[in-house]
């Protein structure tokens, strides 16, 4: 299992808000996991944790892991990014072989790719 991702973790100042964005773009739930405000990420293909992040998000805060999500439809999800407060910070570029690819920052400044793979 050397080098298999295992787990994920996506830091938030806001949960709730962050919960509603993915809830809405990729259709993930979230259930109550561990200490209070930590929730397990419900539909993401491997398991994720969301918390409200521990440092603020400076230059010396927290720096993340970059993840991309496979989705079916790259239209729908640049459409649900932008109608649940997301921005897109690179428009569709194709990688040839590989398929379509965006980046989103979702609502709490974290970027995420989403692509739409052949």
């Amino acid at each position: 299992m050397s080098g298999t991702v295992r787990h994920f973790a996506i830091h938030t100042d806001d949960t709730e808000r962050a919960m509603a964005f993915y809830g809405a773009v990729f259709g993930w739930t979230f259930e109550a996991w561990g200490p209070p405000g930590f929730y397990q990420i419900v539909g993401a293909g491997l398991p994720g944790a969301m918390h409200r992040r521990q440092t603020p998000l400076t230059g010396e805060g927290l720096r993340a892991f970059e993840v991309t999500v496979g989705v079916d439809d790259l239209e729908a999800t640049r459409a649900a990014v932008l109608a649940n407060g997301g921005t897109i910070t690179m428009e569709p570029y194709t990688i040839e072989g590989v398929g379509t690819l965006i980046w989103i920052e979702d609502t709490e400044g974290n970027r995420v790719g989403a692509m739409k793979y052949v």
